[in-house]
């Protein structure tokens, strides 16, 4: 019997030695094997007493564990190496030639730590090397890029080969160290090469930097507050997000089927990176630049723009970018932030007003804004809140509009918040005149595009008059002057140069909304009794060329401002204003520029157009928007239908690109290009101003 209980022991399985001689070995419940007892018999005699004695003796003599040497003991690999009495080295290090050793004070590295070190590494030589590239290319970049070809990479599917770099192709598959978005491809005949990857796209480290040097060179003018001089894995490492915006956005005109291929990928890593808690600062620029450029819709109730604008407001206030010699206030952890990183914040907290004021004036909305005393122009007294002359006047502009709108249109009592007539002409000329000393002070600066903005927000300013009743005593020297206002500001934005050329193919979506704007400006005036008092054939090159602008900066085919061009066009030709005859004689004054929509500040123009077209268009069921975009429709014409007609293509986009295709039906002939305005179709008789409208057919007037 056993003298364990039976608790105790476990199972118990017998064999049998060499010699013949039962023996038993009892495993515990935690599965340790205990030493082999023989039988109570063999135990008890004296003869197996002395045996075990000398066994035990001969066991203590035995050498002592043989070590397997460093290189297999780091693979975990069994290793033959034989240290007694000469040293052999084992058979996989003389294989492979390796250093066949043993060290007594050797430790096992871990892979993952490995990989680390080696991925920091090839990221400091590439930064390294992309410096070196940058600066070697220079701004002649226009005739390089449209040399840059793809090559094909086995072991992937086709739609990723035609974003990689030319160098080499890539022969085996792919190693990713980083869950997706970065990883190391290695060619037959090089060492590892870095990329990056989001979703189905991937890019290598040379297609990378061209697309930086695109942004930087014919985007980052309008909105500079980047560092240029910084390398892509820079802004990669800081956060993701804002490098694959910085990226489609150079893809834009660069690579069309990259932006289209980017949009899916980008949306969900946008909203899985707003998802996460705590934020980080860089997300602001990320959202800045998403908001300048956002990505190409086909109609605005798509376009999170206005939502992403407030987001990006909230978060800068929730970090403290508003205060930034105190952000240990919006913090757990108290923070000493170095004169950089000071300068850095004050310089991201003005660009989003800039923004926040610019989506707000674009879309019709109310400001989301914040010019407190870290933006005020005598407030901060520290070189690290002093902002670049570029900026500082830009950012003055947008104060400005912020004036305007406050002014004109935030009357707490009115119902749709427009000024009274008594309180709008002493605002206009209160603002007039600070738009004079504005342009005055700007005077320092030469840029086109600092220019064109202080053109916008003159604009902005004076299509007020469409809100003014016609018997005012101002009223023709209103329309004078918005006149004269829509005329200066095309003539800025056709006449957008720069260093590096014509920017206006690149401009951003406010720029993009305020010459639709003009476009429906001259639309109006040009149709109305106000045509004899301006120069009406000048005015009509005016409206064909911003037909063309608009198209031109459309990025795809059917998006919004390639339909927006097109409603233009329809508008102006069956207005029949072509081929209209003026005498000498001046037009009664009438209320053909009267506006319905009044509820969105000075793109109530636009909403207002809009919803005049639909009316006359899609509701008598005349024509086919969707064809006629790709058909786009020549103003001048005096053909009923584009969409029968003979397109002509002088008015199309220079560039070719992808369609627009939604699952939720987009292109059908009944499809609204604004569906905010879905509410107007529903009851035409029942519209809630009780301003009468005047009909299309009998007075021609839109």
């Amino acid at each position: 019997m056993s003298a364990y209980p039976p608790t105790v022991l476990g199972r118990t399985h017998s064999r049998t030695d060499s010699i013949g001689t039962a023996t038993t070995a009892t495993v515990s419940p935690k599965g340790k094997r205990k030493r082999l007892q023989q039988d109570d018999r063999e135990s008890s005699s004296p003869e197996s007493g002395e045996k075990g004695y000398e066994g035990d003796r001969e066991r203590k003599r035995q050498p002592g564990v043989k070590r397997a040497c460093n290189e297999c003991r780091q693979q975990k690999l069994k290793c033959d190496v034989l240290t007694e009495p000469t040293y052999q080295t084992c058979s996989r290090c003389t294989r492979l030639k390796l250093a066949c050793k043993i060290d007594s004070n050797f430790k096992r590295v871990g892979k993952r730590s490995r990989n680390l070190d080696m991925e920091r590494e090839i990221v400091e030589l590439r930064n390294q090397l992309a410096r070196q590239q940058a600066s070697s290319i220079g701004p002649s970049i226009k005739t390089s890029l449209s040399t840059s070809a793809s090559p094909t990479i086995s072991n992937l599917p086709s739609h990723m080969d035609r974003f990689m770099g030319q160098e080499q192709a890539v022969a085996s598959s792919l190693m990713d160290l980083q869950s997706g978005t970065g990883a190391f491809a290695r060619s037959p005949n090089n060492p590892l090469l870095l990329h990056r990857r989001i979703g189905d796209v991937i890019l290598t480290h040379d297609r990378v930097v061209e697309l930086f040097i695109v942004f930087f060179t014919y985007y980052h003018p309008f909105l500079p507050f980047l560092d240029p001089e910084r390398s892509p894995d820079y802004y990669y490492e800081k956060v993701p997000l804002r490098f694959w915006i910085i990226i489609s956005v150079a893809a834009r005109r660069h690579d069309p089927q990259l932006l289209s291929a980017l949009t899916q990928p980008l949306t969900d890593l946008l909203w899985r990176t707003l998802a996460e808690v705590p934020q980080n600062y860089i997300i602001v620029k990320a959202l800045c630049i998403l908001c300048t450029w956002p990505l190409p819709v086909s109609s605005t109730s798509s376009d999170a723009t206005y939502l992403l604008t407030g987001t990006m407001m909230h978060l800068a206030m929730q970090l403290g970018l508003h205060r930034p010699s105190h952000t240990g206030d919006f913090s757990k952890f108290k923070e000493e932030l170095l004169e950089e990183e000071l300068t850095d914040r004050v310089r991201t907290w003005a660009a989003c007003n800039g923004v926040a004021q610019r989506v707000a004036t674009g879309y019709g909305q109310p400001p989301i804004t914040l010019y407190d005393w870290t933006l005020a122009p005598s407030g901060p007294t520290e070189s690290s809140h002093r902002l670049p002359a570029v900026v500082e006047g830009r950012l003055m502009i947008e104060k400005f509009c912020n004036e305007v709108t406050k002014a004109l249109y935030s009357n707490q009592r009115n119902p749709v918040g427009l000024a009274d007539d008594v309180q709008s002409s002493i605002y206009m000329a209160f603002l007039q005149r600070q738009y004079d000393e504005l342009e005055n002070k700007l005077k320092f600066d030469d840029s086109s595009i600092t220019l064109l903005h202080l053109r916008a927000a003159g604009l902005h300013l004076r299509l007020f008059a469409f809100f003014n009743p016609p018997g005012s005593q101002q009223y023709h020297s209103d329309l004078m002057a918005l006149w004269l206002a829509t005329t200066s500001f095309l003539d800025a934005a056709f006449n957008l140069t720069t260093p590096v050329g014509n920017l206006l193919e690149y401009s951003t979506n406010y720029i993009l909304q305020m010459i639709t704007a003009a476009g429906f400006a001259l639309l109006k005036l040009l149709n109305s009794f106000f045509a004899s008092h301006i120069n009406f054939e000048y005015g009509r090159s005016l409206f064909t060329r911003t037909i063309r602008a608009i198209r031109s900066i459309s990025v795809r085919t059917n998006d919004l401002p390639s339909r927006l061009a097109e409603v233009l066009a329809q508008l102006w030709r069956a207005s029949g204003a072509g081929s209209r005859q003026f005498s000498n004689g001046a037009m009664s004054i009438d209320n053909s520029l009267q506006l319905k929509v009044k509820c969105r500040m000075s793109m109530s123009l636009v909403f207002d157009s809009i919803w005049r077209w639909r009316e006359e268009f899609p509701a008598k069921g005349k024509g086919n928007l969707d064809a006629a975009v790709k058909n786009p429709t020549n103003p001048d014409s005096t053909v009923e239908s584009s969409a029968n007609s003979v397109a002509d293509h002088s008015l199309a986009p220079s560039n070719t690109y992808g369609d627009i295709t939604t699952p939720d039906g987009f292109g059908e002939s009944n499809y609204e290009v604004f569906d905010p305005l879905n509410w107007m179709l529903d009851g035409l008789l029942e519209f809630p101003y009780s301003l009468p409208m005047p009909d299309i057919d009998t007075q021609g007037t839109l």
